[in-house]
C-alpha cells in the first residue's frame, strides 16, 4: 500500500501566512519561511505555499517569498497563486518550487495545464479545485475561482476529469464548506473525485484532529491530506499526528 502523505499548507498574502474560516476572517499565522521550516522539521511530507490574493489582485506570485521559503526546507515544495503562463511557472521553479499549483488561470485557459506539463513534466502540475456544494449534493458541487470569490458554473467532477485528461499530475481538492472549521474533511466529495481519477487526490479543508485524517484516507480514499491552521496554531504536531495514524494502521512515513 502506498504511503499516505501529510502536507502543511501556507496561505500567504502580503508576504505573511494567514488562515481563516471558509476563505474569510483571515488571521495572521506568521512568517512563511519560519513556518515551512518548522513543519518540515516536524515531519511534514510536503509543503504547499499558496499566494491567495495574487489572482484577485491581478499580480504574480511573490517570487522573493518563494525563494526565501525554499531555502528553509528539504521536502517537496508546491507553489501556487497568480500563475497564468508557463513562464510564470518557470520563474517559480527557478525560485525553488518543485511543483506548481494552478487554479483560476487553468479554468480560464485549460491548455495551461498541458503547457506546464510539457515543459516540466506532468508530475510537477497540481490542479487546485476550490469546491462548494450546491444544495448539499456532491454531484452538483461547483468550482470556484479567484480565491473562492467567483463561481464558475463548472461541476467539480467534470473539471477534475478534464484536468487529468489535460495532463495534471495531482488534484488539490479543497472543500470551501469545510475550510478552517476543524470539523473534518468532506470525505464524501473527496471519495467521489478520487474514485473517478487515476491521479492522486489531495484532500483539503476541515482538518481538526488525527481521526479526521484517518477518515479521509479511509472513507475519503485520499492519497494525501493537507492542513493549515491546526499546524500553525499549535493544535496538532505533524510528528504526533503521524504516530497516531500509524497506530490506526494508516501507512505513513514516520519522522526520524
Amino acid at each position: 500500500m502506498l504511503t499516505k502523505r501529510i502536507i502543511a499548507c501556507l496561505d500567504v498574502t502580503a508576504g505573511r501566512v494567514v488562515k481563516g474560516v471558509r476563505f474569510v476572517d483571515l488571521l495572521d499565522a506568521g512568517d512563511p519561511a519560519e513556518l515551512a521550516h518548522r513543519h518540515a522539521a516536524a515531519g511534514a511530507d510536503e509543503i504547499v505555499l499558496l499566494d491567495i490574493t495574487a489572482t484577485h489582485e491581478g499580480r504574480k506570485t511573490l517570487v522573493d517569498t518563494v525563494a526565501r521559503t525554499a531555502r528553509e526546507i528539504f521536502v517537496p515544495f508546491t507553489v501556487g497563486g497568480g500563475v497564468r503562463t508557463a513562464d510564470d511557472a518557470a520563474a517559480l521553479f527557478d525560485a525553488g518550487a518543485d511543483k506548481i499549483s494552478v487554479n483560476s488561470a487553468a479554468i480560464g485557459d485549460p491548455s495551461l495545464i498541458g503547457a506546464i506539463g510539457r515543459s516540466f513534466g506532468s508530475q510537477a502540475v497540481v490542479v487546485a479545485i476550490d469546491a462548494r456544494r450546491e444544495e448539499g449534493s456532491v454531484e452538483t458541487a461547483e468550482v470556484y475561482v479567484n480565491g473562492g470569490r467567483k463561481p464558475t458554473g463548472r461541476k467539480v467532477l467534470d473539471w477534475a476529469r478534464e484536468a487529468e485528461d489535460r495532463g495534471a499530475g495531482e488534484i488539490l481538492l479543497t472543500s470551501m464548506d469545510a475550510d478552517g472549521t476543524r470539523n473534518g474533511f468532506d470525505c464524501e466529495l473527496t471519495a467521489v473525485v478520487s474514485r473517478a481519477l487515476r491521479i492522486p487526490v489531495i484532500a483539503s479543508g476541515g482538518a481538526g484532529n488525527a481521526q479526521h485524517f484517518a477518515d479521509v484516507f479511509g472513507a475519503g480514499c485520499a492519497d494525501a491530506a493537507l492542513a493549515a491552521s491546526i499546524f500553525h496554531f499549535g493544535i496538532a504536531d505533524v510528528r504526533e499526528l503521524k504516530q497516531e495514524l500509524a497506530k490506526q494502521g494508516v501507512p505513513v512515513r514516520l519522522p526520524c
